[in-house]
């Protein structure tokens, strides 16, 4: 299945939003430090209602071990600056999508790591800055499963 990697999330909504879409799709669900937010906070807990023990999340003290533990998955970064839309990249299981902190996005640095196989992007209307990351990340996951006919994890 595909796995979702949230790069210094900092709303617990979102994250708790994220919870909920890998536990109704199988993807897993990866935090990279520092979180914006307690995991036990109360808006995560609510966002993500009854499905924290239905999905696989792990939280990883910075990118360099969420990588290592990641790969040799292919690494999708989606960002505004994508040079490929998410539509055309041909998703295989495994493969992980990437998003940034909410007010930011994905930092300079990250986007330049030799790790990311590519950076892709939702198309959005001129003057847009962004979407909201759990949303953003409900789009890319439903694309990618759509894309292996709905399969569903081993």
């Amino acid at each position: 299945m595909f796995r979702i990697l949230f790069h210094e999330p900092r709303i617990a909504g979102n994250t708790g939003a994220a919870i909920r879409l890998a536990a109704v799709t199988g993807a897993e669900l990866h935090l990279v430090e520092p979180l914006g937010f307690d995991l036990s906070e109360s808006k995560l807990k609510r966002a993500g209602l009854d499905y924290h023990d239905l999905a696989v999340m792990t939280v990883h003290p910075d990118l360099d071990t969420a990588l290592a533990a990641l790969a040799p998955g292919r690494v999708f970064a989606f960002t505004a600056k994508g040079e490929q839309v998410y539509t055309d990249v041909a998703y295989r299981p495994g493969d992980v999508l990437m998003f940034g902190a909410e007010p930011t996005g994905l930092p300079q640095e990250v986007l330049d790591d030799p790790r990311l196989t590519a950076r892709v992007r939702l198309p959005m209307l001129p003057g847009r800055r962004s979407m909201n990351l759990a949303n953003t990340a409900s789009v890319a996951v439903f694309e990618a499963w759509r894309q292996q006919g709905f399969a569903l994890p081993e």
